[in-house]
């Protein structure tokens, strides 16, 4: 919880002084915990004293190049919290307008990245050009956009704790947080943006935010195909050639939790010799690497008949989550063969049976990721009437315009 006494408060500042001058070319106090993981630049070594440090500490920044990016991009590392409420540095990019910041300061948009592994050499940070999709169209609109790497991409333990929801919205909200402390003007008020496990992620950051960053105001949240309905994403998937997300997520929950997720009560012995491949490479990677394996092979028992394990799959579940007084716009292409669209449905049933202000969009005929860049300009559009305090989306809904025949719903 960001709740830090005064004297905290003032030490927290000074610290972060020392750390932003050291960024700018002075005299480094900051002393290499280690050196960088294997194929990262030295940037990505860890400096020691992050466990005294608090969430949304700014560790180190620099400015890095990224053409066609119509901005400034910086790398940042920065303190977030484990499931543990444990201190760990986490990595990421801030970028930011080429124009003076608004009176105010520039709102902010924090992304939250899909599926792309779950190693170090995953980082989207090593790469600042593709990290963020249409970044172009956030920054035209005088937005600074930060976007987190999650810990274990970049950081040690050198491996992500896949769809861990609480762990990932932290790493996404504390970045917010970091990125008050660069030489940037910023305003409190930012919105969540995240597809996929992204999307999970935005969920569980729209859920935590007003008590784990009250410093700062969050006016809307946009989730694309959040995995949500668990228990029937798990028999979707079990032929699909995305199978192998189920493998890493259990990898990801026992790396989280531990004992509470012991991996012998539902992995074979052929997956647990397979569990050193989750360090070798991303995606492609993993797909190649696993796409040989049938579920059966490398799953003995479905994880919601175990109940130490479906008690931690529910609550890592958006579909658990209660309603709240943030907007929330959910999206998705309707030929989705990751995430299916009756889950979305059913999530978004659940909110507006709470009260939710909610819109659900849904882009006829588009895959799990191709309808991102056909819904970005809807998505900006509906970013924009958020950070201009517009009425209540539910009330008086934005019709997207993306494609012809997009499915709207609400919850009014």
């Amino acid at each position: 919880m960001h709740r830090v006494g005064a004297t905290l408060r003032w030490t927290a500042a000074v610290l972060t002084m020392g750390l932003i001058a050291a960024a700018c070319g002075a005299a480094s106090p900051l002393v290499p915990k280690s050196a960088a993981p294997a194929g990262l630049p030295p940037f990505y070594s860890v400096p020691t004293g992050v466990a005294n440090q608090g969430a949304g500490t700014l560790l180190k920044y620099q400015k890095v190049a990224a053409p066609g990016v119509d901005g400034t991009a910086y790398r940042v590392m920065y303190v977030s919290t484990n499931e543990q409420d444990k201190p760990v540095a986490v990595t990421g990019l801030v970028y930011v307008p080429h124009s003076a910041p608004p009176k105010g300061g520039y709102d902010v948009v924090t992304w939250a990245h899909g599926t792309n592994g779950m190693t170090n050499t995953c980082a989207p940070s090593l790469h600042p050009s593709s990290a963020v999709p249409s970044i172009n169209a956030l920054l035209r609109h005088d937005w600074v956009v930060t976007a987190s790497d999650y810990q274990g991409e970049g950081t040690p333990p050198g491996q992500l704790a896949y769809l861990v929801g609480n762990l990932a919205a932290r790493n996404t909200l504390d970045i917010v947080v970091a990125a008050h402390s660069m030489p940037v003007r910023l305003s409190k008020t930012f919105i969540v943006w995240g597809h996929s496990e992204g999307g999970q992620t935005a969920m569980f950051a729209w859920h935590l935010a007003a008590t784990y960053t009250p410093t700062l105001h969050l006016v809307g949240t946009v989730a694309g195909a959040p995995p949500s309905q668990f228990a029937y994403i798990y028999d979707f998937l079990k032929t699909s050639p995305y199978r192998f997300y189920l493998f890493m997520a259990a990898a990801g929950f026992h790396l989280a939790y531990g004992a509470r997720a012991p991996l012998s009560a539902v992995l074979s012995a052929k997956a647990v010799g397979l569990l050193p491949d989750l360090r070798k490479g991303c995606f492609s990677y993993l797909e190649k690497t696993l796409d040989h394996y049938s579920l059966a092979q490398l799953v003995k028992t479905n994880p919601f008949d175990v109940p130490s394990w479906k008690k931690l799959l529910e609550a890592n579940d958006p579909a658990t989550l209660p309603a709240n007084s943030v907007p929330l716009l959910i999206y998705q292409g309707g030929n989705d063969h990751q995430i299916p669209v009756v889950s979305t449905a059913l999530l978004a049933k659940h909110l507006c049976s709470e009260g939710q202000d909610l819109e659900r969009w849904i882009y006829p005929g588009l895959s799990h990721t191709g309808v991102v860049p056909v819904a970005t300009p809807d998505i900006v559009h509906w970013m924009a009437d958020r950070f201009a305090g517009k009425p209540s989306p539910s009330f008086s809904p934005y019709k997207p315009v993306g494609e012809p025949g997009v499915q709207v719903t609400t919850c009014f």
